[in-house]
This record gives structure tokens, C-alpha cells and sequence, in this order.
């Protein structure tokens, strides 16, 4: 690669498609607000974890039901939910920030918001509506958001996709 220098900038056309990639995408950098993409993450996990927090109401029907053998103890969910909602805030940061155009953050985005309304949803199933069947049937499409969202960021952030892992994991398992 070429060096890329301020004195490089004055022998290029001002109009921004005449620039190589490598100089257009630190000319994004410099103009790029790092706050804005963990603020929107943040939230994301917030809301998410919020929204998924008022629908689970543990009651008598749930201590009640036939668990599977191995699932994890009730005091392991908030814990390794707090972790996951954690992991997956860093990897959109990580994916939204090694990403280039706008139709590739927009996808990270759908993904995202995608996996938000499934696992709220999940919670709202499983625990309002106290239907564990519908829970299972949704469950195969939360899984799926989960192993979509780690496709959709793995062409920008190996490390985003890795950290999805745990994500990936726990819903299977627990």
C-alpha cells in the first residue's frame, strides 16, 4: 500500500470517488463519531434485556414444569444473560466499525435488531403467555438469529463473530 500522508490529500480531486478505498476509509475514520455505534449498542442490549426482563414472571406453573436434565440453575440465567447481552453489544461495536458502506451496516443492524425481538419474544412465550410449546417453535428462529447475526459479522470482525459464540451456546443449551 501507498503511504497516505496530509500532503498526499492535496493531489487528489476533491470529489470524494476519485480517492483509492484505503484513503476514503480514513477520511471516514477521521470524521467518524466512536460514541454513536457503542450509545446505539448499549441500548440495543438495555432494551432488549429490559423488554425480555418484563415478560419473564417465574412463578408456581414454571417451578412446576419437568425440566431437562443438566439445565443450568435459576441463579446461572441472570448472570450468563448479563454476559451475553454484554458479549453482543461489543461485537455490533466491532462489527459495525470494521464494516464500509452503509448497506453493510444496515444488515448488521437488521441482524441485530432481529435477534432483539426474537429473544424478548422467546421470553414473552415462554413465560407471559406461559406456553413452552410455542417457546420451542420459537426458539429454532432464535437460534437461527443468533447463528445469522455471527454470519452477517464475520466478513467484517472475525473477533465479533467469536464473541457470539457464548451467544450461540447458551441458547442451545439452556
Amino acid at each position: 500500500p501507498w503511504p497516505i500522508s496530509k500532503s498526499s490529500l492535496k493531489i487528489w480531486p476533491i470529489y470524494a470517488g476519485s480517492y483509492p478505498p484505503k484513503l476514503r476509509h480514513m477520511m471516514r475514520l477521521q470524521s467518524f463519531r466512536p460514541w454513536k455505534p457503542t450509545l446505539a449498542a448499549a441500548a440495543w442490549a438495555v432494551v432488549t434485556a429490559g423488554v425480555g426482563g418484563a415478560l419473564t414472571t417465574i412463578g408456581p406453573w414454571y417451578h412446576d414444569l419437568t425440566k431437562p436434565v443438566g439445565q443450568p440453575p435459576d441463579w446461572a440465567f441472570g448472570p450468563a444473560w448479563t454476559l451475553i447481552f454484554t458479549l453482543t453489544a461489543i461485537a455490533g461495536v466491532w462489527a459495525w466499525r470494521d464494516s464500509e458502506t452503509a448497506r453493510q451496516r444496515r444488515r448488521i443492524i437488521a441482524a441485530f435488531i432481529l435477534n432483539g425481538v426474537l429473544t424478548a419474544g422467546w421470553s414473552g412465550l415462554f413465560f407471559t403467555l406461559q406456553r413452552p410449546d410455542w417457546g420451542r417453535i420459537e426458539f429454532v428462529f432464535l437460534w437461527l438469529s443468533v447463528a445469522w447475526m455471527m454470519w452477517v459479522v464475520a466478513p467484517y470482525s472475525r473477533r465479533a463473530m467469536l464473541i457470539l459464540i457464548p451467544y450461540l451456546l447458551w441458547v442451545g443449551y439452556a
